[in-house]
């Protein structure tokens, strides 16, 4: 439990807003260090072969302006590469999403650090509307990017990776989901956010992430 504990502290995360083709959208924002060169860590989520082993299998066109699609729905397009600092890619899930395009994009920067390792931010922006973003807050996808993160730490420091619903699942992987909404909603009231529409937007959060065991 520990080490998942500190991997969650080891993440800053602050939301604000920003433009995407389709208008203004929120973001949420996560940033934090690995111990890994920054050639190790562009390779670990670009590589098809490495990020099947810790996060989803892909398949597409895995090139500047190619479409890619992952196991779980999500899916888009390469809209910048630049080895080994920068990927953005439109980000879309389901497929009624495709209606929407420009609605949502991801990008990843990376910066070689003075020991060898590397400053990691990601960043998602997405216009969102009711009920996601007033219901729950940041949390909704800073949550998943949360333990998306913590699966790409494990992975770089060569632990074992569990498939992420058995995580979650598990006692430890339930309170990481609690600790995560929480640490969201302080991100939530950083950035402005009302206490009592933040306290309602964590509970949902958690709600979500970890439901009452059946």
């Amino acid at each position: 439990m520990k080490d998942v504990l500190e991997e969650l502290a080891a993440v800053r995360r602050t939301m604000g807003t920003a433009s995407v083709p389709a208008g203004e959208a929120y973001t949420v924002e996560l940033r934090r260090r690995y111990d890994a060169e920054i050639d190790d860590v562009w390779d670990a989520i670009t590589s098809p072969e490495r990020l099947q082993r810790w996060f989803k299998p892909v398949t597409g066109d895995l090139r500047l302006g190619g479409k890619f699609a992952l196991d779980g729905g999500e899916h888009g397009q390469i809209l910048r590469c630049e080895p080994p600092r920068l990927l953005k890619v439109s980000w879309l899930y389901g497929p009624d999403a495709d209606a929407w395009p420009g609605t949502s994009e991801v990008e990843v920067r990376l910066a070689a650090g003075p020991a060898g390792d590397t400053e990691f931010e990601l960043i998602h922006a997405a216009v969102v509307g009711e009920p996601l973003l007033p219901t729950y807050g940041p949390g909704a996808g800073g949550v998943g990017w949360d333990l998306v993160l913590l699966a790409l730490g494990r992975f770089l420091a060569g632990s074992e990776i569990t498939g992420h619903e058995e995580f979650e699942k598990s006692p430890e992987g339930r309170e990481f989901g609690r600790r995560s909404a929480a640490a969201w909603g302080q991100a939530h009231l950083a950035a402005g956010g009302e206490p009592e529409h933040v306290a309602a937007a964590v509970e949902a959060t958690t709600k979500f992430y970890v439901p009452d065991p059946t």
